[in-house]
């Protein structure tokens, strides 16, 4: 990794923040762009950046070695028709979204000659956003996930590799966008759907007052993010469809079980999903 080189942070929120924070304190110069003037003010206050607009910031596309792209897919691609010809020859970029089919293919298509684009997903999001609340993320604990397609060269996944070991993550994974996408769709997406689902499943008020750590556990993402989530299950929807009817099939061969009051057959889901839990702690 060269300290010499540029990068600019796209979209300052909670994720983008962190890159802009981890950069910045690693040595890099980091640039911003940000809708929000206030956000990125605060961002500046912090020293997250050392410069940044929320408009007319052609000059600091060109001045970017490295980009990162902290913004929701759609937005994505609306940034690159409106401002990707700005962007230098050599320029490598990045992202942040989680997703990547329909959007990989698109936003490579819109790299102007010579620049390249490498999708990545850092798995580190949490119930909050903002940038205000980008210290919060915990990037030694989390995955990262590689996804390059065949335009990608062999330069840019060593690029992407080496940032991701700069910005602290253990455990880095190389996937294809789609199978990406089906994976996410059971590891994140489905999950999120499914602690959704349980807070409006009940309409009691006092469900805070009478709760142990199983239910707080389990629907912490559910304090979500409205306008990115449903983005995401949309950009998604074949794949989430597909893991939640997944999902329901397990809870119906439970529900079997407990109507047929087959003791056995409980126990030994359970003891599956303990065996396959236990995998996670040896990580």
């Amino acid at each position: 990794m060269d300290k010499r080189k540029t990068y600019l942070v796209v979209g300052l929120g909670l994720l983008g923040g962190k890159y802009a924070l981890e950069l910045s304190r690693a040595g890099y110069r980091v640039l911003g762009i940000n809708r929000s003037q206030s956000n990125l003010d605060w961002a500046l206050e912090q020293g997250y950046v050392a410069e940044g607009k929320t408009r007319d910031f052609a000059d600091l596309i060109g001045q970017a070695d490295h980009i990162v792209f902290g913004l929701y897919p759609t937005a994505l691609i609306r940034w690159m028709e409106e401002w990707g010809s700005y962007i230098r020859p050599g320029c490598i970029a990045t992202d942040v979204s989680g997703v990547k089919t329909g959007l990989v293919d698109k936003v490579q298509a819109l790299m102007p000659p010579g620049s390249e684009f490498i999708a990545s997903h850092p798995m580190a999001g949490k119930e909050v956003s903002g940038v205000q609340n980008a210290a919060k993320v915990d990037f030694s604990s989390a995955n990262f996930i590689i996804t390059p397609t065949p335009a990608n060269t062999p330069g840019a996944i060593v690029w992407i590799t080496e940032l991701a070991h700069e910005l602290g993550f253990a455990r880095i994974t190389t996937l294809t966008p789609a199978q990406h996408d089906r994976m996410i769709g059971y590891v994140s997406q489905l999950c999120h759907a499914i602690a959704v689902s349980l807070m409006c499943a009940s309409d009691n008020a006092d469900l805070a007052q009478y709760t142990g750590d199983s239910f707080r556990d389990l629907t912490r993402i559910a304090k979500i993010n409205a306008e990115m989530w449903a983005e995401l299950f949309l950009w998604n929807r074949e794949n989430l469809s597909a893991q939640i009817d997944q999902f329901s099939a397990a809870l119906q061969q439970m529900k079997g079980y407990l109507e047929a009051e087959d003791r056995e057959g409980l126990e030994e889901m359970f003891r599956l999903s303990t065996q396959r839990r236990s995998a996670f702690d040896l990580k």
